[in-house]
């Protein structure tokens, strides 16, 4: 339609939108709807549920959503290649296990336990990885086949008692249950990430200029770091109304950072999107296929055994969602609706807090206002569906730009 017909304010409205539209860089869109989303989930929960909002309950969302962050992290290297695991919530709950049997059973130091546990889930990956691109088995069909196959073993291990309770003042317990009571140590994380943010967005701005691509206006990234300041120094100011910091926040953005600077400034990340762009291509670029393949795996292995302690950590027992369809469910929906692709190629490390962030504000809400856990799957289905039908979208907008 002709905007020239319209009457001015509508017409003003429109090339106002326009306007910033053109200056959303790939995949900010999603993060804008899913920032809006969260936004409208927290009015309709606090609305059923005055508690919702509390300090309390917000500093509980924000420990809580860790293990099942770690795990998406780990899918969303995966996703990079245009893969997916099935397997991570078992290798999880395997992860769990083995700690658990070695540290209580066998008597061997927490801190080892961990480091076995962590390892366990990196063999399995690498395993899986190597099926998949060694041997050509669709990745889908090996993980599927991991996912019942770890949870039998987990099943087994565990054998008649069907959990293992582990020492609640123990390392995994600390995990969650450990904060900082320091109000500057919140505040001092906050003011860390947002220098942090601003020195790293005009560094890169720089390299960009200086390599005659298009950058981000200084003007940008100063808004982008007012935001972030904001949101950041408001985040702490309500973890210090309830107990403070805790480890668990601190340990997930710390992986988060890890990861990303991985992703954006290592030769490994490169290779990952490379592959996820184009296999044949890489190959060509001198791209060991085989080798990414392997190590992508690998890390999502290391990742989901991570999250397995995490979610352990609460009750200092091993953990029987594994072979739920919920622990996968919400891991995956948290990857996609942070930014990862399911067509490879797109995905960040940061967009996995905003995803997960998301999925246990449902799942804390639900649980306040009394809905049943079934119908809870049925949200995060909708979730992930809704993310899906987004991605596909916007691969089919970046195709008709001529983009992919």
């Amino acid at each position: 339609m002709n905007r020239s017909g319209l009457p001015a304010p509508v017409r003003d409205l429109a090339e106002w939108g326009s306007a910033v539209r053109s200056t959303l860089r790939p995949g900010d869109l999603r993060r804008v709807m899913g920032v809006v989303g969260l936004v409208a989930l927290w009015l309709v929960f606090q609305a059923a549920n005055g508690n919702y909002l509390s300090a309390r309950n917000l500093s509980n969302i924000a420990v809580d959503m860790v293990g099942t962050g770690m795990i998406a992290l780990g899918l969303v290297v995966v996703l990079l290649l245009g893969e997916i695991d099935l397997s991570v919530g078992s290798v999880a709950g395997l992860a769990t296990v083995v700690f658990a049997v070695l540290n209580v059973r066998a008597g061997m130091p927490e801190w080892l336990a961990v480091v076995l546990a962590v390892a366990c889930g990196t063999a399995i990956g690498a395993v899986q990885g190597f099926l998949f691109a060694r041997l050509g088995v669709p990745a889908y069909v090996v993980t599927l086949a991991g996912l019942v196959g770890w949870a039998g073993l987990m099943r087994y291990l565990l054998g008649s008692t069907g959990t293992v309770n582990f020492d609640d003042d123990g390392l995994v317990a600390s995990l969650t249950g450990h904060y900082f009571g320091a109000d500057a140590a919140a505040y001092g994380l906050a003011a860390v990430c947002v220098v942090a943010f601003l020195l790293v967005s005009r560094r890169t701005a720089q390299r960009r200029q200086e390599a005659g691509l298009p950058s981000v206006p200084l003007g940008r990234v100063l808004l982008e770091t007012a935001v972030l300041a904001v949101l950041a120094f408001a985040a702490a100011a309500v973890l210090n109304l309830f107990q403070g910091l805790p480890l668990a926040l601190l340990i997930f953005l710390a992986a988060i950072a890890a990861l990303d600077h991985v992703l954006r400034r290592m030769p490994f990340g490169r290779k990952a999107f490379a592959l996820g762009t184009g296999v044949e291509a890489a190959r060509r670029a001198g791209v060991d296929v085989t080798a990414v393949r392997i190590s992508v795996f690998a890390v999502a292995g290391t990742m989901a055994a991570v999250g397995g302690l995490f979610l352990a950590s609460p009750t200092a027992s091993t953990i029987q969602s594994s072979g739920s369809p919920m622990l996968l469910l919400n891991a995956l929906t948290a990857a996609v609706l942070g930014g990862g692709s399911l067509f490879g190629g797109h995905g960040r490390a940061w967009s996995v807090l905003l995803g997960v962030l998301v999925i246990q504000s449902i799942a804390s809400g639900v649980a306040l206002v009394g809905v049943q856990p079934s119908v809870q799957l049925l949200i995060s289905a909708g979730v992930l569906l809704a993310a899906v039908i987004a991605d596909s979208g916007m691969r089919r907008a970046r195709q008709a730009r001529g983009l992919v």
